[in-house]
């Protein structure tokens, strides 16, 4: 999703029925909060025009000290019609956290077959990407970490999926209403832009990320709805 990238070849499916790659999703967790005390999960439904195609899941790790966290990103999309499915999508991301900055990814993708993996770590002062392609940055990187308020004050965000640095963007949208299934919510919206297509993503009242809309191939609306925790 951040730096969305849509799967290649699927628009020439007779339907279009197609999914953005979820570049983003290394926007791991799900709280734009402080980090959790212990381990804590979220799962969001990804919808396609309003039609469940799949989850997403995240989960956040305090280290022993309490001075970093990791954070897990798993991704499984599958777009089908008439039972035959034409678009698969699968997504796994490891971040280590210092404060507000990246200190290592570690990520790999499979979209619809095309499969490629990000490797990138702080070393001193500098950010560097080493998988798929060599690239760096200087000063505190940050991914799509929707989750982290810092994200709105950046200027660039690393796409987890692709390896690349993408200038962006962030500007507040106002407020809307959320229909999270069970419940609507209240919610304040923030767009990144700068991007193929704009990403919008929502929090509640609480300052919690709940859900995220983006347009893909052909005009059609990919979202992401926060599911409720597990008791």
């Amino acid at each position: 999703m951040q730096m969305l990238r849509t799967p290649h070849g699927i628009a020439r499916a007779r339907r279009h029925a197609i999914v953005a790659a979820a570049g983003a999703w290394s926007a791991l967790a799900a709280a734009a909060g402080a980090p959790p005390a212990d381990a804590s999960q979220w799962t969001f439904r990804v919808l396609l025009d309003g039609t469940p195609i799949g989850e997403h899941r995240f989960s956040a790790t305090p280290s022993a000290d309490g001075l970093e966290r990791t954070l897990l990103s798993e991704a499984t999309f599958a777009v089908r019609w008439l039972g035959v499915t034409l678009y698969r999508y699968q997504h796994r991301a490891v971040e280590r956290w210092r404060g507000d900055c990246l200190v290592t990814l570690a990520a790999d993708t499979d979209d619809n077959g095309q499969r490629t993996r990000v490797t990138a770590a702080l070393r001193g002062d500098l950010f560097e990407v080493s998988a798929p392609a060599p690239q760096n940055a200087r000063g505190c990187v940050m991914s799509f970490a929707y989750w982290n308020p810092a994200l709105r004050s950046q200027q660039r965000l690393l796409n987890s999926q692709t390896g690349r640095i993408e200038p962006v963007r962030i500007t507040p949208i106002g407020a809307a209403t959320l229909d999270l299934g069970e419940r609507a919510v209240d919610a304040t919206g923030w767009r990144i832009a700068g991007l193929p297509q704009p990403i919008d993503v929502w929090y509640s009242p609480q300052g919690d990320w709940i859900g995220l809309d983006t347009r893909v191939d052909g005009g059609r609306l990919l979202s992401y709805r926060r599911l409720p925790s597990p008791p």
